[in-house]
């Protein structure tokens, strides 16, 4: 009985794996979407508070709603990989042996673009739908505009007057007992449209998002099973490559950790070590910047150029350790 309740839920599990396997993009985009909207929800109640006061309203409400979306859009540019390949790419030396082709190269220019917008633009329209559905911000950042002649005001007002008066209407305790039934149909107005326009915005992004998608899939020269089949290499190569130069780094660091002391960490049977020269202390010493030493080389550190100038002739290759 326990053999069997094991073997199912291996089964299970495998089963959930499988059908998690590939969709990493889109469970990170909704831990994304979860995360914005609980900090949008702590971000309100502990920080947002309405000066209710004509010209300031406007421009608070909209520094909530349009700051920390700006902010979330470049954290979303650059936490993502795939900007700084963008940025740092160039050009292969084995493109110069062919005549490149420019329009093939500002299409995938465009795609790369496109596809690190999308990503970085989850974080900015989960705020901004989330906000508009609130109300809050709107709400202040309009109050003292909207036309008041539906409310049964005091026709004998001037302009700036009614704009006091409106600007206070987001803090109630500022409101006179008599204007408190315009207040609630004001805020109820705002709220209205603040909420129309946050779900016209989650409208506009679902419906662009599967456009989007589907021209893909049309334009793709690959077919599903093909494109499925090249997205789980894409992802296998990346994490065996990000192992590879994980491993690769300390083997080769270990080379000049040895030079240097004589021994690296964790060996057994350490028999003798090195005590280095002041001269090689202070070698190794200080700050540095990454070094081009030759048409294809760099030296990373210090101790990376110490160990080569003391290598006979400053051999690169390297048997592991």
């Amino acid at each position: 009985c326990h053999q069997k309740s094991r073997e199912n839920l291996f089964r299970f599990r495998q089963l959930w794996l499988t059908f998690l396997k590939g969709k990493e993009v889109v469970i990170a985009n909704a831990i994304i979407a979860i995360l914005t909207i609980g900090g949008q929800q702590l971000f309100s109640f502990f920080t947002f508070s309405c000066p209710c006061h004509v010209g300031q309203n406007l421009v608070y409400g909209l520094a909530f709603l349009g700051v920390p979306a700006l902010i979330l859009l470049i954290v979303g540019y650059a936490l993502n990989n795939q900007t700084w390949r963008l940025v740092t790419g160039k050009r292969s030396p084995l493109e110069g042996q062919t005549t490149p082709n420019r329009l093939l190269q500002c299409k995938l220019v465009c795609f790369v673009l496109c596809s690190i917008t999308g990503r970085a633009l989850v974080a900015p329209v989960t705020w901004l739908a989330v906000t508009l559905i609130n109300g809050s911000y709107y709400v202040c950042a309009v109050s003292e505009y909207v036309p008041v002649h539906y409310y049964e005001a005091n026709p004998n007002i001037t302009a700036s007057e009614r704009r006091r008066i409106l600007a206070a209407f987001p803090c109630s305790q500022l409101v006179p007992p008599e204007l408190t039934r315009a207040r609630d149909e004001v805020i109820l107005l705002l709220r209205y449209q603040s909420q129309v326009a946050g779900w016209l915005l989650i409208a506009v992004v679902v419906i662009t998002v599967f456009l989007s998608y589907c021209l893909a899939s049309c334009f793709s020269p690959l077919s599903f099973l093909h494109f499925r089949y090249w997205s789980n290499y894409v992802h296998n190569e990346q994490e065996l490559f990000d192992e590879a130069t994980d491993q690769h780094s300390r083997l080769y660091a270990m080379q000049h950790v040895r030079k240097f002391f004589g021994f690296v960490p964790g060996s057994e049977n350490v028999k003798e070590i090195r005590i280095p020269s002041l001269r090689e202390w202070q070698a190794i010493s200080g700050l540095a910047f990454l070094k081009r030493v030759d048409a294809e080389h760099y030296d990373y550190s210090l101790l990376h150029d110490w160990a080569l100038k003391e290598s006979d002739g400053g051999v690169r290759h390297v048997s592991a350790v």
